[in-house]
């Protein structure tokens, strides 16, 4: 019995080892054994550990597990049932890839109501590892100045001149407007928090996600299929209950918008608690109060999901005890929430002095923060399979697009001369 334990813990070690090799890893604790416990067999997680990074067919995976490949397309195709593999077409064939954690299979656990695994004991799981525990959230939002999301302006409340100065991926409305594929599903925050009694009364299937990702999930069922016009009347409907858009911090092809309150969402608490260290993407746009206009009326405290808005004394003459909203612009995400419920024009947005970069796409995305995380060279090679020029060609190019430092860095990372001269070619030309 020892012995079988014994693998049976080593199966789930070398499951949390390949989930580490992700820029976006998990921190390694007995919480985060027991949530991998619910969601994949001992079998499986020996299984899924010695899958590529990049993506793979049946074929790879059949040939890595020593099975026929039938055998092997069915324990692929459950796997993606259950969440824990995306898969989507590609040159006639179906490729496999395993997602993060977080935006992830952490998600899509609980993104509609199932019976195959105890929601309510991983919700708890999920709880304790995220809000109480707190290493794997710090990790998560935290490390590096590239983080996994943005914040998306309400674009209710923009001004006239404000609009003007607004690009088309800064808009929720544009990234449900140009996806090939939307997919709708439960809140996984809130409906985490359902199951320990903490949850809010705003709307639950609200959660979207887009173009591949969304391909994937509406395929097998965890996420319902629906046409741009539902698209930007569930989002509508999230401004009407003052939820924050939350997404992919990438400008093409976004996969995921969170509808996020302050109470229930992982990325929200962690702009609130760790807001000094910048773990969430804030918008282009700062809220600007009009202090003549402003009665303390506290609405817009009310509203601010991190608390970047408190009241203070208006040192008003004769009227000691007048406030007034003051904001906390260090730790303010730019949604525009605020201005919602203020019926004394007393808030307006401004643009920030510096734009915020966004990253171009996901391979952008994921080789900038690999290389902040000093995991560049998991991306580039990988036992499992050699990488393909197409890859290798994608994650070069945007190397040789990134500052000087992170060249650098990157350099350093790959320890390859090739890199290297590639660096210093560009640097010449």
């Amino acid at each position: 019995m020892a012995h079988h334990n014994t693998i049976k813990q080593n199966n789930y070690n070398k499951l949390t080892r390949r989930i580490n090799l992700f820029p976006q890893g998990a921190v390694a604790s007995a919480l985060f054994f027991e949530i991998l416990k619910i969601l994949f067999s001992e079998r499986e997680a020996g299984l899924v550990s010695s899958l590529p990074i990049k993506p793979f067919n049946a074929k790879k995976a059949a040939g890595i597990w020593k099975m026929s490949e039938p055998d092997a397309l069915r324990i692929l195709n459950d796997l993606a049932d259950r969440g824990l593999l995306i898969d989507g077409s590609a040159d006639d064939d179906m490729l496999y890839s395993m997602p993060p954690p977080m935006a992830g299979f952490f998600e899509f656990s609980l993104m509609r109501y199932r019976n195959d695994i105890d929601q309510k004991a991983l919700s708890e799981l999920f709880y304790q590892y995220m809000n109480v525990e707190e290493d794997f959230i710090k990790s998560l939002f935290t490390t590096g100045k590239t983080q996994l999301g943005r914040v998306f302006v309400n674009e209710e409340v923009l001004s006239n001149e404000n609009a003007l100065h607004v690009l088309d991926y800064e808009r929720a409305s544009e990234v449900i407007k140009t996806a090939s594929s939307i997919g709708i599903g439960i809140c996984y925050c809130r409906h985490k928090m359902e199951h320990v009694g903490k949850n809010c009364d705003a709307p639950m299937e609200i959660c979207m996600t887009f173009n591949k990702s969304a391909d994937s999930l509406t395929r097998h069922g965890i996420a319902r299929k629906v046409d741009a016009a539902e698209g930007l009347d569930l989002l509508a409907k999230a401004r009407d209950n003052n939820l924050v858009q939350f997404g992919e911090n990438v400008r093409e092809k976004v996969n995921f918008i969170c509808n996020c309150c302050g109470c229930c969402c992982e990325a929200l608490i962690a702009a609130r608690k760790f807001g000094f260290l910048n773990p969430v993407h804030t918008t282009s746009f700062i809220p600007d109060i009009v202090e003549e206009n402003c009665n303390g009326c506290g609405r817009c405290v009310a509203l601010c999901p991190v608390e970047a808005m408190t009241l203070v004394s208006s040192n008003y003459p004769g009227k000691p005890n007048r406030k007034k909203a003051k904001l906390n612009r260090d730790i303010c995400l730019g949604c525009g929430i605020c201005l919602n419920d203020c019926d004394k024009n007393a808030i307006e947005l401004r643009s920030r002095e510096e734009r915020v970069i966004t990253p171009v796409n996901s391979v952008h995305r994921v080789v900038t923060m690999a290389i902040e995380r000093g995991k560049l060279q998991n991306l580039i090679f990988d036992n499992q399979v050699m990488f393909s020029h197409r890859a290798m060609a994608a994650v070069l190019g945007v190397i040789l697009k990134l500052p000087p430092l992170k060249q650098s860095l990157a350099s350093r990372q790959f320890k390859s001369r090739y890199l290297v001269s590639l660096i210093r070619r560009q640097k010449i030309e």
